[in-house]
């Protein structure tokens, strides 16, 4: 459980320990869930059907954010070396290194709501802010990864720019669109990453709230439950595929936490 909350005698006494075990099945089928959204996308534009390209590419990003999430959290059932090569595989797909959104995101729990917290400081921007600072966010992290992280992440980033390369270099090489459009939508991705992944979920907290959580049916439906982050924050061994029964736990011993997410558009 967060440190934050350990306190908390309601929390305390919230069984989840049942929701953590995967087995190496169920982390299978999380790796499937951006494959048809990736495919599609490149069906898409191989077409020309760049708004149903968009939505596409959109769709795996979300997915493949969440499949890195749980590879970060060894979350998949799989062995350690499984989850590292998730991770890579993902960089090569969504572009940049997924061992520094790793680091970063662990360092980012254990910090989370300090001023050393590199990944979450978005959460504290207004709206305009946040999105004029989307293309810093992905440079700004990997270098601190770089820095901070020591021979063992310097050597999976190398990996994952190697692997970045090989497919920038068979896009330039085969100049195919539909994979040449797929890396514009995943740069375009990363910009957006800070206010996506971050700024949505953390905007606005402070010390007794350290995230936001969302209750609405249909949005964690098309969102993959990726917006139960107050939950996640508080029991980060549950895969977030349980998050939804993990939350109607917190809401029968602690409903105070149940908070709505509310997107300010304050500029």
């Amino acid at each position: 459980m967060a440190r934050h909350h350990q306190a908390d005698p309601a929390l305390r006494g919230i069984v989840w320990r049942d929701l953590v075990t995967m087995r190496p099945r169920d982390g299978v089928i999380e790796c499937l869930h951006p494959l048809p959204w990736l495919a599609g996308s490149l069906t898409a534009a191989a077409l020309g059907t760049w708004p149903l390209a968009a939505f596409a590419s959109f769709l795996f990003f979300l997915t493949a954010l969440r499949l890195n999430h749980e590879a970060i959290h060894h979350n998949l059932g799989f062995g350690p070396r499984a989850h590292r090569i998730v991770l890579h595989i993902l960089s090569a797909l969504m572009l940049g290194s997924n061992s520094s959104v790793a680091f970063n995101h662990l360092h980012h729990h254990s910090k989370v709501g300090t001023d050393d917290d590199i990944e979450g400081r978005c959460g504290h921007m207004t709206l305009g802010e946040v999105l004029r600072f989307g293309p810093r966010f992905p440079i700004e992290t990997h270098l601190y990864g770089w820095r901070h992280g020591g021979p063992g992440l310097r050597r999976r980033m190398a990996i994952d720019l190697a692997l970045n390369l090989a497919v920038v270099g068979t896009a330039l090489a085969t100049l195919w669109p539909p994979l040449l459009y797929h890396i514009a939508a995943m740069l375009m991705a990363q910009c957006l990453t800070a206010f996506f992944a971050v700024w949505i979920t953390h905007h606005g907290c402070d010390g007794a709230l350290i995230a936001r959580t969302q209750r609405g049916r249909l949005l964690n439906l098309v969102s993959y439950n990726m917006f139960f982050h107050l939950e996640h924050h508080l029991f980060p061994a549950v895969p977030v595929s349980r998050l939804p029964a993990l939350a109607t736990r917190i809401d029968a011993v602690a409903p105070r936490l149940a908070v709505k997410m509310v997107v300010p558009l304050n500029l």
